[in-house]
Parts: structure tokens; C-alpha cells; sequence
């Protein structure tokens, strides 16, 4: 098995030079890296990351802390989860799951942080690790996130183009930047095409959605179509539609935003907005550990694009 020393020889650098170049390759130029890299993959050496993670004082642990009510039927944050592990595994990190209650902020390299509301920034603010969330916010914080306002765009603009008479948004009652975003973009579609709004705000849960429908549903004409924060909110809305006696798509549409798992068990079966969060599970981990191996780089925020998947809660009207 080839050692460091073995490394220096063939670079024909001193021992000090190759773990310089192994912990800390900002502090050497360009041309030695390149030199302690080709002589590594010649032999074949690969450093022990143990031996590196105590040289660079690091402890190969990111702490992810989860700050809302989790909910055991909707496996969202569990796929969250398995995209950060699966990333940070990658790169011989291991994960840790914390309450919010946990006072203990060291024993880590940095901190993936989900489910913000406003009065968690000032706190966010006070760790001195790097820190990313999953959430875009106001404050400055490096964030992966859905395009949220691309979202509800989207879903609203396939509602109008679809004829739909009237497009009511049904958004989640909490004071978050990704809950505004996803207002903004049915507001933007709405007004685009020179159409009245309507907003309606509730908790994510499936029970307030579905009791306002059922009592309110002969306020709305047939053809209109609920755009709605959440697929919780929107299995509520499909739900109290055929409690008032009446049927979507046939008589209204209605359109989720997710697509993790409940817009398949509903019935019928949900038009939503889709979000890949595996994948933003695996960029969570990815944009932490840029900020941790280069700690004075710019690092750019993550926005994906999510996808419009149209199934059966929805349909085109005759025009």
C-alpha cells in the first residue's frame, strides 16, 4: 500500500508538501497540487480521511435540524433525509438528527436547517458553522429551494389556459417566504391574463381545506378550479367537493403542489406541481460541504424548476 512518503518521491516534493496539498490545497500553488495529484493517482494513494479530517480540525458530522411538526403520512422529509444521507455518505460524512431544543452547536462541521419560520433567523443567525437551509428566505442564508413562484405560475396558467371560469388559490396560513413566492406566482398569472383573484388562506391540514369547501362550495360557479399551496391542502378540496355533492374534474378542478406521495393516493387522482426533493436533499448537502471545504468562496443559492404533472383532478372545458 503506498504511503505519503511514497507520494513525495514520485512528485518529488518533501512529505510536508503533499499534507499541504492533502488539508489545506489553498495554501500551495496550482502547479504543486497538480505535481501531489498525478502522483497520487500513479500510486493509487488514497488518504485517510480520519487522519485528514483531524489535520484540517474537522469532525466528518453535519447536523440537520428539522423545525416544524413532522407528519408520519407523508414521507416529504424522509426523502429529504435520504438525499442529504446519500450525498453526505458520498463524502464520508455522517448526518445527525437534532431538535430544535438541542443546545449543542459544536461536534459538527455545519448545519442543514428546514421548516424556518421568521422568528427562527435571529438564532439561525448566531451559529458560528457553516449553515444552509432548505427554504429560500430574506436573510441572506444560502438556501436550495423549488422555484415556488415558477410553481403556482405554472399550475395557474395551465388552470387558465385550460378554461376554467374562475381559479381561486388556496395558500397555506403562515408567515414564510416560500408561502409568499407561491402567492405571487398565481397573482402573476392571474393578472397577466386580466382575471379577478382570489386567496384563501388555511393551516396545512387536509380537514380545514375540506370543511370550507363543503360549506362553501355554492359560492363558487362550476368550472372553477382550486390552485392550492399544498397536495394536503388540495386532498382537502377534492374531498369536501364530493362531500357538497359534487365531483372533480366534472364539475371543478383542482390542482396540488408536491407531489410526494399524496397526490397519488388521492382520489381521483391530484394535477400538481412537482418538486424533486430528493434531489434538493442531495444539493443541500453538496452546497454545505462547498461552503465548509471553501469557506471564503460565493456560493450560489439553488432554485429548481418544478414539474407540472397533470392527472386527473383536472380537466379542459369546452370553451
Amino acid at each position: 500500500m503506498p504511503t505519503l512518503s511514497d507520494v513525495a518521491k514520485v512528485a518529488n516534493v518533501s512529505k510536508m508538501t503533499v499534507s499541504r496539498v492533502i488539508n489545506h490545497p489553498e495554501q500551495v500553488t496550482e502547479e504543486l497540487r497538480e505535481l501531489v495529484y498525478a502522483a497520487m493517482t500513479e500510486l493509487d494513494y488514497r488518504p485517510n480521511k480520519v487522519a485528514k479530517a483531524l489535520a484540517q480540525n474537522r469532525t466528518l458530522v453535519v447536523k440537520v435540524m428539522i423545525l416544524e411538526e413532522l407528519d408520519t403520512t407523508e414521507p416529504y422529509y424522509m426523502n429529504l433525509l435520504i438525499g442529504i444521507a446519500n450525498e453526505l455518505n458520498n463524502n464520508h460524512y455522517a448526518l445527525q438528527l437534532v431538535t430544535p431544543y438541542s443546545n449543542d452547536r459544536t461536534e459538527c462541521d455545519g448545519f442543514i436547517i428546514m421548516g424556518m419560520r421568521e422568528e427562527d433567523y435571529a438564532w439561525i443567525a448566531e451559529i458560528d458553522k457553516p449553515v444552509v437551509l432548505f427554504g429560500e428566505n430574506d436573510y441572506g442564508f444560502n438556501y436550495v429551494d423549488s422555484d415556488n413562484r415558477e410553481g403556482t405560475r405554472k399550475a395557474t396558467s395551465y388552470a387558465i389556459a385550460n378554461g376554467y371560469s374562475k381559479i381561486v388559490f388556496i395558500g397555506i396560513d403562515v408567515d414564510a417566504r416560500f408561502e409568499r413566492s407561491r402567492e405571487q406566482g398565481y397573482l402573476q398569472a392571474m393578472e397577466s391574463a386580466g382575471l379577478q383573484t382570489e386567496i384563501i388562506r388555511f393551516g396545512n391540514h387536509s380537514t380545514l381545506s375540506r370543511n370550507f369547501i363543503r360549506e362553501n362550495l355554492t359560492h363558487y360557479p362550476k368550472d372553477t378550479c382550486f390552485v392550492c399551496s399544498s397536495d394536503r391542502l388540495a386532498i382537502g378540496v377534492t374531498t369536501g367537493i364530493r362531500q357538497a355533492g359534487m365531483r372533480a374534474p366534472e364539475d371543478y378542478g383542482v390542482i396540488g403542489f408536491d407531489g410526494v406521495f399524496l397526490d397519488q393516493i388521492s382520489e381521483p387522482k391530484l394535477t400538481t406541481i412537482k418538486q424533486d426533493v430528493y434531489k434538493m436533499g442531495e444539493s443541500c448537502a453538496a452546497v454545505l460541504l462547498e461552503k465548509i471545504n471553501y469557506p471564503d468562496k460565493e456560493i450560489e443559492n439553488i432554485a429548481f424548476s418544478p414539474q407540472l404533472v397533470i392527472r386527473n383532478s383536472t380537466r379542459v372545458i369546452n370553451k
